[in-house]
This record gives C-alpha cells, sequence and structure tokens, in this order.
C-alpha cells in the first residue's frame, strides 16, 4: 500500500506501528487573491483553507465559518482525508505552525505555535517577506524541538502554493519549469505563467538565495526548510506533501550550499499521494533527483475507486491530488493496519 519514489522501502520499515507526532504548517499568501490561480478553498475566502483544514483536523468542524473549504467543482478538503485516519489510528499529538495566517484557528486541543511572522504578499509584485529571519525562526524551532513520539509527520496547507514553490524552485536556478502540481486537474497554465512571469522579472541577477526567497517565495518553504536543518537528523521526519514538499527540499539544498554546511538524511522521507505521483502534468520524482543528497520517497497507494461519493471521485479524475498531509497521513494509516475500505468509509461519513 505504500510505494517507492525514489530510495528503498528500508526507512518505512523502521514506522510499522510507530505513533508519530502530526505537525501542520499554515500560511497565507497574498499570491492566492489572484483570480483563477488556485481552486484551494472558497472564493473570495481562500485565505481561511488553512484556518479551517487547522479546525477541521483537530475538532471534526469548522469554527471560522459555516462549512469546511471546498473548491467551486465541490472538491472537499484533503482534510478530510487526515481527519479520517487520525480517528480510525489516531496521532499521539496535533501540532499547528502558524507560518503567517489571517485568522489563527481556533482550536483548544492542539499546541498551536506562533512565531510573529506575517502573511506573504502576492510574488507577481514582490512577497516582502524577511527570509533570513523566517529561515532563522524556523531553524531555532527545529535546534529546541524534541519528538515526544517516535517520528514526526509534517504537512501543510498553503493556497497557492505550487505557484509559490515553482517561482521559489525556478527563482533558485532549477530547471524545474514543467515539473509541479496544481489544485487543478487543467493546470491553470496561462494565469500562472503571466505570475511567475511577473515574480521572476523583479529578480536581480546577482541576488542573493536570500532575497530571492524574500521576493518569490512563501513563509512554509522557508520556515520549514529551516525546520529541516535545525532537527539535524536527530528525529525522523516524513514530509507529508507534493512538490510543495519537495520544493522545502530544494530550498534546503540551495541553503547547504550557501551557507556550507551538510546535512545527513537518513531520518528524512517524503511521502505523497498517488494522484501527485501519477499526475500526467508534474513529475515529483524528477524534483527529487534535482538534490545533492539522498533522499527516501514514497506515495500512498490510495484512492477512492471503493466510493460512489461524486465529490471523492473527482479526485479520481484528477483534482485537489495533496494537501494537509495526505499522503503521508495515509502511510500512517496503512503501517497502522488500516485498509482502503475503512479509511473511504471514514472519509465518507463527513459528507452525509
Amino acid at each position: 500500500m505504500i510505494k517507492p519514489i525514489i530510495g528503498t522501502m528500508a526507512f518505512i520499515e523502521t514506522l510499522k506501528e510507530k505513533k508519530a507526532t502530526f505537525i501542520l504548517a499554515l500560511s497565507n499568501t497574498k499570491t492566492a487573491n489572484i483570480e483563477g490561480i488556485t481552486q484551494a478553498g472558497i472564493p473570495g475566502m481562500l485565505y481561511l483553507t488553512p484556518t479551517l483544514d487547522a479546525e477541521f483536523l483537530c475538532t471534526g468542524e469548522v469554527k471560522s465559518l459555516e462549512d469546511i473549504a471546498q473548491t467551486p467543482k465541490g472538491v472537499p478538503t484533503p482534510a478530510l482525508i487526515t481527519r479520517g485516519v487520525h480517528l480510525l489510528s489516531p496521532y499521539a499529538r496535533i501540532e499547528l505552525l502558524n507560518l503567517g495566517l489571517e485568522v489563527t484557528p481556533k482550536v483548544t486541543t492542539s499546541t498551536i505555535h506562533n512565531f510573529e511572522i506575517s502573511p506573504s504578499q502576492n510574488i507577481a509584485k514582490g512577497a516582502n517577506i524577511n527570509a533570513q529571519e523566517v529561515f532563522e525562526k524556523g531553524l531555532k524551532f527545529g535546534e529546541n524541538y524534541v519528538c515526544q513520539d517516535d517520528y514526526v509527520i509534517l504537512g501543510e496547507s498553503v493556497p497557492s502554493g505550487t505557484t509559490t514553490a515553482m517561482a521559489t524552485a525556478l527563482g533558485l536556478a532549477y530547471n524545474a519549469k514543467n515539473f509541479f502540481s496544481s489544485s487543478f486537474k487543467e493546470v491553470p497554465s496561462d494565469i500562472r505563467e503571466q505570475t511567475l512571469e511577473e515574480a521572476l522579472s523583479h529578480l536581480n541577477a546577482n541576488a542573493t538565495v536570500f532575497e530571492v526567497l524574500s521576493q518569490v517565495s512563501d513563509n512554509m518553504l522557508i520556515f520549514n526548510a529551516g525546520f529541516i536543518m535545525g532537527l539535524n537528523n536527530r528525529t525522523k521526519i516524513v514530509l507529508a506533501g507534493g512538490t510543495q514538499m519537495a520544493c522545502v527540499l530544494l530550498v534546503v539544498n540551495k541553503l547547504l550550499k550557501v551557507l556550507d554546511k551538510n546535512l545527513a538524511t537518513s531520518n528524512l522521507a517524503l511521502c505523497t499521494t498517488k494522484w501527485v505521483a501519477q499526475d500526467e502534468n508534474s513529475d515529483i520524482k524528477a524534483l527529487l533527483e534535482l538534490l545533492d543528497f539522498k533522499i527516501n520517497a514514497y506515495y500512498s497507494d490510495f484512492d477512492f475507486s471503493l466510493s460512489q461519493h461524486p465529490a471523492l471521485k473527482l479526485y479520481d479524475q484528477g483534482e485537489a491530488k495533496e494537501g494537509v498531509g495526505a499522503g503521508g497521513t495515509l502511510m500512517y494509516g496503512f503501517l497502522n493496519g488500516l485498509d482502503k475500505q475503512k479509511i473511504t468509509q471514514q472519509v465518507e461519513s463527513f459528507l452525509q
């Protein structure tokens, strides 16, 4: 039920029947306000998507709006998958990272780590991030973080995050133009191309890595790069996500060179969904092959073929694909004895 993208299955075997801390990194970028750039949430209220995702994951309800986030086509948030697995095989604990939210989640049952980071701006006009400061906050958090369980699963919720990830990779001079996925089945290439062109046009040819990140990236990518480097292989960590989490690793890769540091990666892996791994419009394997260090990466072999619910069938048609740690959560469920039928039934129960 868990299949390799790159590397070996040995790492996964060490996680079998172990308990994890689930960390969800939450952030807003005003890039999401560009009309048609993303469908990760409710039009006009996309900024609420990470807030609602966190609330539903932690409580089974949304507190900051009347209903869960879904796309205009009716695709419900992947938070349903993450919540569903959590109910069937609970994480030991859930922690939230506020990396620049417009609205803080109304959650009392989970720890929210606040870092006094502001939402980032539209990359087409300049993201206006103090990238070095955000990175250092992530680095410090990683250096001081003590995992109370067997390992960490790190997910994210950042509307328009695949666009900022693509801009980040291109800005850092990676040849990765056609490798990034989208929440859409049909990638809005014209809108994305124009946004990327405008964003990258502001970069000076001699810009430093931190200057590039300040202009065209998002807080989640920068902070989590620092977090991983700060952990420094002390704790097993699975990046639960697709091309955005692969971009976190590209940022790590670039910063290791710039800062002249080394990083052991034996305790680091990535796990995404089948929908990302088999997406014809992106190539997560090619992204990971751009790294100078070895990484184990996997996908959870799960789909909604056992469901008759029309909203869930949209996932199998290429909509949404990943988010809120869905791929890593499915991995966790499989490693702890769940099967596709149990997970499908639990997710369906949220939509009745």
